[in-house]
């Protein structure tokens, strides 16, 4: 028999089928591990199988899909009571991987399984939302929420990440502002923001770095705004300048609240969520996590 507690895989349906994936479970389990595998529908499933997995005494639960899949285990697990907890693993299988390529975890899947069951377990943060929703690695708002939901399929395929950029400058005649009004712990921002990126992670919308600076375990989300300003010049500037930039306002904070006069939506993780207000907090070593030593967004 194997020396770890039982695994339970939870994978997208969409990756059900990879044959990388069907081998390297069936050589772990060669190896004596216990390694359970479910596959998910439709929406809630996850969260089923993640109490499926308390009563199966898993030790690790993997998330094997994209960040919606990897958010919507590690909601499900936060709301678990920290001593049954399982610890949270990694199969990247999405299209953007956003959260796991910052974190480094290997795209190769027997690479990435090993490192899930065996790899070093870290506490992490989680961020919630109007203290119901939750995002592991990032929720974004604005212009740049409208060009990730609405970016075509075959754009997407066609050229990954960039596609994201190229679609908004393709859609600059409906580049339209969010007004709000953003405040936390000595912070206050009143103003139009064309992106508003609220980092626990590095990366969303396929590797566009909005918060160069968020770490996972340093109990702080970092929020970057991209401001009206002129908009062409600020939003090519904002993808292709790290430097000082006057239409970029950044601040690191454990909560923040945004208002809004008119309906925003926030992606959250790649899920959205529309409202005229939200409470955003940070939940410190909210779960425990297997990362590799190489993790981006450890400090």
């Amino acid at each position: 028999m194997g020396q770890h507690a039982p695994t339970l895989l939870i994978i997208n349906g969409k990756g059900a089928g990879d044959e990388l994936v069907r081998a390297a479970v069936q050589k772990l389990r060669a190896a004596g591990d216990i390694l359970h595998v479910r596959v998910t529908w439709e929406g809630g499933d996850a969260a089923r199988y993640v109490e499926e997995a308390q009563q199966l005494g898993v030790g690790t639960l993997i998330a094997g899909g994209g960040d919606g899949t990897i958010n919507e285990v590690a909601a499900a697990l936060a709301l678990i009571p920290a001593e049954q907890r399982p610890v949270l693993g990694i199969l990247p299988l999405g299209t953007a991987n956003d959260f796991a390529t910052a974190c480094n975890i290997p795209l190769v899947p027997e690479q990435a399984l090993n490192l899930a069951i065996k790899g070093r377990a870290v506490p992490i943060d989680l961020a919630c939302v109007n203290g119901e929703r939750y995002f592991i690695n990032m929720a974004t708002g604005g212009f740049g929420t409208r060009i990730t939901t609405e970016t075509p399929e075959r754009l997407k395929a066609a050229l990954g990440g960039v596609s994201y950029f190229i679609h908004g400058l393709l859609r600059m005649e409906s580049l339209k502002a969010d007004r709000c009004e953003i405040r936390g712990p000595d912070f206050a921002w009143r103003g139009e923001a064309l992106v508003i990126g609220i980092g626990n992670g590095k990366q969303a919308g396929g590797g566009q770095q909005l918060c160069p600076d968020a770490l996972i375990n340093d109990g702080l989300l970092q929020l970057r705004l991209l401001i009206a300003g002129e908009l062409l010049p600020a939003l090519v500037a904002s993808l292709f300048n790290e430097d000082d930039n006057k239409n970029i306002v950044s601040a690191a904070l454990p909560w923040l609240e945004i208002d809004a006069p008119h309906e925003m939506t926030f992606n959250l993780d790649g899920e959205p969520l529309k409202g005229k207000h939200f409470r955003i907090e940070v939940l410190p070593n909210a779960i425990l996590c297997r990362l590799p030593p190489n993790c981006q967004l450890l400090g």
